[in-house]
């Protein structure tokens, strides 16, 4: 059974002790980034050539042709077609939750007009592509491509590429499926840093991206991180993390599966549960010895609670507010009597899931809002993936005459006082008018 570490706020010890189980080291060392730094330098210089190198020789893939890596739009719809019924009507229950909840953080266009005519604004407009990475090694993750690839369309991009490995050539007919329903324009059988490196440059076969999105592994996360600045990046996401607050009062067994589900992504997840009743915290661990042999992922799991988890006591709730804010969780989980009143005082966490019937489970899947979310305390200064990661904002200036005037003596008087006597001329001719 796991040695889950049990620590209490009321020790001198507690803050240095929070710091060092929830610190986590960067995504990649020496070795993957020289060998990402490698593949993206192959692939950027020769292009299609590369792809199918590394697809071969990494993915067991063998294409005689570059287009061979495109998976046609028949076959998706034919995946759509072939899956169970009850599956169908999971997924599109799910796109259509997705959607709703993506169409209210649409952003429009607007303009104001000052007194003396001049307006000033701010224009709306989708990203041209994006570049969706699912994917595909030891897991099928249908429902990262309905979270990435829905709001991208609902805030009007035009085209959304998808790429995702097929290990030995097979795709998982359900990731296909989920791309029909999310309205994917493209999808190319690659995977790794290749695949980010074809979105990130393009080749003859695979069209550049202005955006990646979408979980990977630690190359995919390294390569993303190396080809920022030459297109956008959603986040580099760490390992999932769950953190509970409990009031002692929920069934012990759903808390201690909730916090499972987040384990059993891999050994380096991070289950946290925080609760001002000690018995309560030794129930849980009780719970956690009983229910731990049944769990099909048993191994994984054990592993993320033995290196990564904590029982964490606490004086009360507001303290335990003040733990999750410095701990800026992934997914947080209020599952006490009032979680209206504990929601003021959190000011860090990914989503925040209300009340003892809210699984965090259920925002992975099909509750509305996204699940690529800020890990590794990044939810200090990150947010949600939206609708506005897929948007771009460009100023809007019309200055009137009198505007002009106005403006052009201020901006001269600044634009003097820092040396940059054109910026101040070209003002001055509009103010002499």
């Amino acid at each position: 059974m796991p040695n889950i570490q049990r620590l209490n706020t009321a020790d001198a010890d507690f803050w240095s002790r929070l710091e060092t189980l929830t610190a986590w080291e960067g995504v990649a060392d020496e070795t993957v980034t020289a060998t990402v730094r490698e593949i993206l330098a192959q692939v950027r210089m020769r292009g299609d050539d590369a792809l199918l190198e590394y697809t071969s020789r990494f993915d067991r893939l063998d294409a005689n042709h570059a287009a061979d890596l495109e998976i046609p739009a028949a076959r998706l719809q034919q995946a759509l077609a072939s899956i169970p019924a009850e599956q169908r009507a999971a997924l599109e229950t799910a796109a259509a939750r997705i959607r709703a909840y993506a169409e209210r953080q649409k952003q429009d266009s607007w303009t104001f007009t000052e007194a003396d005519g001049t307006l000033l604004g701010q224009q709306v407009t989708p990203l041209d592509r994006v570049g969706l990475y699912v994917p595909g090694g030891k897991a099928a993750y249908p429902s990262s491509v309905l979270m990435n690839a829905i709001p991208a369309k609902v805030a009007g991009v035009p085209e959304v590429i998808m790429v995702a490995p097929a290990p030995g050539g097979e795709s998982n007919g359900l990731v296909l499926a989920a791309a029909a329903v999310a309205g994917v324009d493209r999808v190319f059988r690659i995977g790794g840093a290749q695949a980010v490196a074809a979105l990130a440059y393009g080749t003859a076969t695979v069209p550049r991206v202005d955006k990646i999105v979408g979980p990977g592994n630690i190359y995919v996360a390294a390569a993303k991180r190396q080809v920022f600045g030459a297109v956008g990046i959603d986040m580099i996401a760490g390992p999932s993390e769950i953190l509970v607050v409990c009031d002692g009062k929920t069934d012990p067994d759903w808390i201690a599966m909730d916090l499972f589900s987040q384990a059993e992504h891999d050994e380096d997840a991070q289950p946290i549960l925080i609760s001002p009743d000690a018995v309560f915290l030794d129930r849980v661990a009780a719970s956690i010895e009983r229910l731990l042999p049944g769990m099909e992922r048993r191994d994984i799991i054990e592993a993320s609670l033995t290196r990564r988890a904590a029982l964490i006591q606490t004086l009360d709730l507001a303290k335990a507010a003040q733990v999750v804010n410095f701990i800026a969780p992934e997914h947080l989980e209020l599952s006490i009597e009032k979680p209206e009143e504990l929601l003021p005082l959190i000011r860090h966490a990914g989503a925040i899931f209300m009340g003892r019937y809210t699984a965090e489970a259920l925002g992975d899947y099909c509750a509305g809002p996204n699940h690529v979310l800020p890990t590794s305390r990044t939810a200090r200064f990150s947010s949600p993936l939206g609708v506005y990661d897929f948007q771009k904002r460009t100023s809007l200036i019309d200055c009137s005459p009198a505007g002009a005037r106005t403006l052009g003596c201020t901006a001269s008087i600044l634009a003097r006082g820092e040396g940059l006597t054109a910026h101040a001329r070209s003002a001055e001719y509009r103010v002499k008018e």
